[in-house]
């Protein structure tokens, strides 16, 4: 008595076929890893330059009362932040309405501050009636 017995598992053509499957969707999922860790970098990158240009308007606040007297035309200079070397480079201008100015601060990964499209530029407005807050009753 001879009886055929069937062995369960797959086939050379579903294995061929499940093959196939996974070098299509390998690929696809690749990319869609290599696009969010691109854009995490560049939300990384652009959060680091914002606080780079939030602390140059507070230093810029303080050297504007310290001095009596807001930054005219244009300066620029390097910041490390993060381990990282950052640009920036302040605008001041007029505006319409006659005590304030518009300050533009725009910073950049690296030293170059030329190279590229700012990653981030902050827009802000300061009076050009700087309060002197020093007390006069020392202590009285």
């Amino acid at each position: 008595m001879t009886t055929s017995r069937r062995v369960a598992g797959f086939t050379l053509v579903e294995v061929m076929v499940a093959l196939a499957v996974v070098a299509l969707a390998l690929p696809a999922l690749i990319m869609t890893l290599y696009q969010q860790v691109d854009g995490t970098e560049h939300l990384r990158d652009k959060s680091q330059a914002q606080l780079v240009a939030a602390n140059k308007l507070a230093e810029l606040r303080l050297l504007s009362q310290a001095r009596g007297s807001l930054l005219q035309g244009e300066d620029s200079g390097n910041s490390e932040l993060a381990g990282r070397d950052w640009s920036w480079l302040i605008r001041s201008s007029t505006t319409p309405v006659q005590s304030f100015q518009r300050v533009e601060i725009e910073v950049r990964a690296g030293e170059d501050n030329t190279s590229g499209p700012a990653l981030y530029t902050l827009n802000a407005f300061m009076s050009s009636e700087i309060e002197n807050t020093e007390s006069t009753d020392a202590g009285e």
